[in-house]
């Protein structure tokens, strides 16, 4: 996965992609979709942690920075991107977002624990990152295997 582009037009054609990030998402029981996990390379993400109960818990960030973190967790992570692959992550337990909305209009948002970790988790992925390479290189190389095995056995 590569870094995502900038996004630079905001208009109804966007927020109808934006919209049908959050059809996927919600099809595959995520919590977070990236557009570069769709394979389209631009700087969106969209993420509820409500799995679609609390309307006002959606969250739409286009070009999202993380402008300040604090504390630390230690949690279990999963992936769109990699199904049935659950490891341990280190991640910020608060961090902020400095984002715009499908208006362009800019805003911050502020989470912590499973927000905290969905907010770094896919900003991650417009960066070109996977919730994988925070992990040791032992580790992430046992999981590449599996993963190689899988694919050759036509399971993946």
């Amino acid at each position: 996965m590569k870094k995502g582009e900038l996004v630079t037009e905001f208009n109804a054609e966007l927020a109808q992609f934006v919209e049908e990030m959050f059809d996927s998402m919600y099809a595959a029981q995520g919590i977070g979709l990236a557009a570069p996990q769709i394979a389209v390379s631009k700087q969106i993400t969209v993420i509820d942690i409500s799995f679609n109960e609390n309307p006002e818990d959606k969250l739409v960030l286009i070009n999202p920075v993380i402008i300040e973190r604090e504390g630390t967790l230690y949690e279990e992570e999963g992936c769109l991107s990699l199904p049935d692959i659950n490891e341990k992550v280190k991640r910020s337990g608060w961090v902020k977002v400095r984002a715009q909305n499908v208006k362009g209009e800019f805003f911050e948002v502020e989470g912590e624990e499973l927000l905290a970790r969905a907010l770094q988790h896919e900003i991650d992925h417009l960066h070109g990152v996977l919730f994988i390479d925070h992990l040791s290189r032992l580790k992430r190389d046992l999981i590449i295997r599996r993963i190689k095995k899988l694919q050759k056995n036509g399971e993946w």
